[in-house]
Order: C-alpha cells, then sequence, then structure tokens
C-alpha cells in the first residue's frame, strides 16, 4: 500500500520496492496465536543495542511449569565480541488476558526469584560494585568490599525473593518486558536454488525498554523490542543464534566480526515488517534519500491492526539532511540532522477525516475540507496543530548500516523518545535504534511519483488526481507520529 504523490507524468515504479510493501499490507503470512505457547530457548539474532547505549544479547528459557531462566550478555562493544557482564534471572511468568491498550500483545506478570551476576573483567567488577555501593541503600552498600580482586566464574547475588534482597536498581535493571509478550509465525522460502518448500520461523516480541534511564524501573511497556528468535525454528542462515544458544554466565556469546559499514543513504529503503511503537501505534515506513543533494522523503503508512492490513492515515514528509558524523555516544552510529519543510496527510478512516475537520481553522490545511482518501498539503499551515506536526522543524538523528547474513543492506534509525517528544535539539540525539528498514532500490534508480495500487480516479482539495479510500477499522488515534514534530 502506497501514499499519492499524485502528478501529471507517467508513474516509474521502483518493482522490489512496491513488492516489499505489497508483501506487508497482505499480512506478510503472518499468524499470532493468542494466548501464545512461550515453551523453549528465545535467542537474540544479533548484538542488540538499548538506550543508554547499552550492548547485549540475551537467551531466554520458558519452562512449562511457568517457571523462566534468563540470561542477558552485556558488553563494552557495538559488536558483542568483549564481554563485560552476564546476568541470570531467575523467576516466574504467567500469561494473563489479551491486551486493552496493544493489539495484538498479551499482558503478563511475572515474579523475579534470583538474579546473579558474573563478571568478565576486574575493570567491569570494579565499575558495577561502585554504582551498587553509591546509589543503592543500606542493604547493598556492601556489595563487594573495596579492592575485591576479580575472581573468573565467581557468581554475586543481586537480587534474592527469599532474603529480599534488590541490588539491581543501580543497573537500571528491570524486567518488565515480560509484561508484554507476542509470538509470530511465518513461513520462510528455502534459500537454495535448488530447493523448494519453506520452513517454520518463530520470533518472540518482549515489551519495550525506555529511552529515558530513569523511567525505565517504572515504565510498563506498550511497544516491543527487536524478537527473539526461536532456537529450534528460527531464521536461516543465522550464525549468532547457536552462539548465543551455546553460551551461559561463565562463558558469554563472542558473535562473529561484521564489517562496519559507512553509513550512505541513497536509495530506497522499506520496513522489514509491520511495526509497533509504544502509545499503540503500527506503521511501515518508506524512504527516499537523494545523495547527490542531500534531501529526502519519506512515507509512512499507519495501520489499526498490528499486521498492518487496515490502512488509517498515511504521512508524507520531505526536507534535507546534514552530512554524517561518527558519534562520540554510540560506537558504531552515525549522527546526522533532518531538516522536514514539507509534510502532506491522507485521512484513510471517518475517525481521521472527523477529527481534523474539527481543528481549529487555519491550523492544519484547508478548513473543514478532509476527506478520506484526499491527500492534502500542510505546509501552508505550518504543520497541522491537531496532530502535533510543526513545520519547518529538525531532528538530530542517529543512523547505522550493516549487511545481513543474505548481503542485503539494512538501515537502523534511532529510536523515537518513548514519551512521544521530538529529539529536536542535540542533547536528545537517540542512543538506540529502531527496527532496521531493508535497502530495495539503489541510488541509481529512478523514483518519480508513487501511487496507490488501490486507489485513483478521486480529485484532491487542489483538484489534482488522488485516490479512492479502501473501507479502514478503527483506529484509537493518537497524536504521536513516527516522525514527531512538537
Amino acid at each position: 500500500l502506497l501514499a499519492a504523490c499524485a502528478a501529471a507524468e507517467p508513474l516509474r515504479w521502483e518493482p522490489r520496492c512496491r513488492q516489499r510493501l505489497r508483501h506487508l499490507q497482505d499480512g506478510a503470512g503472518i499468524a499470532a496465536r493468542l494466548p501464545p505457547r512461550l515453551d523453549g530457548r528465545w535467542v537474540s539474532s544479533g548484538c542488540e543495542v538499548r538506550p543508554g547505549p547499552e550492548f547485549l544479547t540475551r537467551s531466554y528459557l520458558f519452562y512449562s511449569n511457568r517457571l523462566f531462566k534468563a540470561y542477558q550478555f552485556y558488553y563494552w562493544d557495538p559488536s558483542c565480541r568483549d564481554p563485560s557482564y552476564s546476568l541470570v534471572i531467575k523467576g516466574k511468568l504467567r500469561l494473563r488476558q489479551a491486551s486493552w491498550i496493544t493489539r495484538g500483545a498479551t499482558e503478563a506478570d511475572y515474579h523475579l526469584h534470583k538474579v546473579g551476576i558474573v563478571f568478565h573483567s576486574q575493570k567491569a567488577m570494579r565499575e558495577v560494585a561502585a554504582w551498587i555501593n553509591q546509589t543503592s541503600g543500606e542493604g547493598c552498600s556492601g556489595f563487594l568490599p573495596p579492592g575485591r580482586t576479580w575472581a573468573p566464574g565467581a557468581l554475586y547475588e543481586l537480587l534474592s525473593a527469599k532474603t529480599e534482597r534488590d541490588c539491581t536498581a543501580a543497573l537500571g535493571f528491570a524486567m518488565h518486558e515480560l509484561s508484554l509478550v507476542r509470538v509470530e509465525k511465518h513461513h520462510q522460502p528455502l534459500l537454495q536454488p535448488q530447493q523448494s518448500g519453506s520452513r517454520l520461523v518463530e520470533e518472540l516480541y518482549l515489551g519495550d525498554i525506555h529511552t529515558e534511564w530513569g523511567e525505565r524501573l517504572h515504565y510498563r511497556p506498550t511497544g516491543y523490542q527487536q524478537p527473539l528468535q526461536s532456537a529450534v525454528h528460527h531464521e536461516h542462515p543465522c550464525p549468532a543464534c547457536g552462539i548465543i544458544y551455546r553460551a551461559d554466565e561463565h562463558h558469554p556469546p563472542i558473535l562473529p566480526v561484521r564489517a562496519q559499514l559507512p553509513v550512505q543513504l541513497s536509495g530506497g529503503w522499506v520496513s522489514t515488517h509491520c511495526e509497533v511503537r509504544p502509545a499503540v501505534l503500527f506503521l511501515t515506513r518508506y524512504f527516499i534519500f537523494h545523495g547527490n543533494n542531500h534531501t529526502w522523503e519519506g512515507y509512512y503508512y499507519h495501520y489499526s491492526d498490528p499486521l498492518c492490513t487496515q490502512p488509517t492515515f498515511t504521512i508524507y514528509a520531505s526536507g534535507h539532511y546534514t552530512q554524517g558524523a561518527p558519534s562520540s555516544k554510540v560506537r558504531g552510529g552515525t549522527e546526522l540532522a533532518f531538516k522536514v519543510t514539507q509534510a502532506r496527510v491522507t485521512p484513510m478512516d471517518q475517525v481521521t477525516v472527523t477529527m481534523l475537520n474539527s481543528s481549529e481553522p487555519g491550523s492544519c490545511g484547508l478548513t473543514s475540507s478532509w476527506s478520506a482518501g484526499v491527500e492534502q498539503d500542510i505546509t501552508p499551515t505550518n504543520g497541522c496543530l491537531a496532530l502535533g506536526i510543526k513545520l519547518p522543524h529538525t531532528e538530530y538523528e542517529l543512523f547505522k548500516m550493516e549487511q545481513d547474513m543474505n548481503d542485503h543492506n539494512l538501515l537502523y534509525v534511532g529510536e523515537r523518545p518513548t514519551d512521544g517528544s521530538s529529539p529536536d535539539s542535540p542533547d536528545k540525539r537517540p542512543t538506540s535504534y529502531q527496527a532496521p528498514l531493508i535497502q530495495c532500490a539503489g541510488a541509481s534508480e529512478e523514483f518519480s511519483n508513487y501511487i496507490s495500487l488501490k486507489y485513483s480516479g478521486k480529485k484532491d482539495a487542489n483538484g489534482n488526481e488522488a485516490l479512492k479510500p479502501l473501507p479502514v477499522a478503527f483506529l484509537l488515534f493518537i497524536a504521536l507520529l513516527v516522525l514527531r514534530w512538537d
């Protein structure tokens, strides 16, 4: 499903971008059972970046009797090759009802029995002990005596339900991610040319981590982190999956060396799956970067369901961006500034139409002129007050590029602030990433106008050819966008 940018000149489609977006619009062959079955082991598919930044890998084992044992392996570096410390987490998880807030998710309650830590160097031991001694209460002030020598393989208790001791807060540790759960299944085509058929892939989505360190201990997630892969039914190839599966607190996983790619944005980039954001937002993204003049275009397709099959509204934005510079805060990241100078909105359902037509005159496009399926330029009104969009607007971003195991280019864009604000100053620049976009068109390929395959023939507010609406479902409309401008 592609948004309209209609004009008189012929349409020139980039087939791979269109195909990927179509695949996502059709639900991408994904099934999700409520409540999900968690039994078995689930592992990271690579090095993960959490706000801070923190670099880690995860390995979670759920038993049929509701008990679980989880490993979190932390590292000094963004390649997850230099381990710092490992956490061993034991507890019990009880699945509850389907979430009333995040459609497609199951709410859960968890109880921690024990959390232990193993240090992998004297430096790690010294730093963590200092954090705990400085920020914890009386029960943790003597967690490790000053000058204590690092003992390889020694396990130190951070939390015990029996003794009511909890020294985890200094690490920003919480397992609130377990309070929101979703398991997705799909079939991955076999990669070998001589093979036909597909293999089952299962992915576990757990709740997101708040982007502000101080909010982590209290935040109850409404979005997801990057998914964990089933140790049995995971995507192929996945070299990291087997390494993490075999690891334990005494033998943290050391991931294979991966080449650092320079950020070269030119071309088209599209979501790999339906994305879920905090505050109940389902969307797919499509970016076009023009490297010759450092301009960009972005399409944000919003939906009312977790499979992105029921469209609600589309945002088109464009502007220019600065030359990138290596991040001093997030190793492996590149800092850029993006200026948003133009934006257009296409409401797809009557709820959005009604809201826009009720906005203050002159604050969001032509007054009382919105209708379903018709795109309207909001640049003349300096944005749209009802949607929280202000133009022009600058955002301070964090990017990185990688290649997946099939040599496809992936683009990671900075994670949006959990509170819905905008990274509109350098000190609010992200320190972690959203789900990756995959390159669907190279720099040399032509881009012109993009229009929905299922919308045509209707006039927009300015008399241009625009879109006919599709039947759409209800969305609890919120003024939180992936590209949020205050």
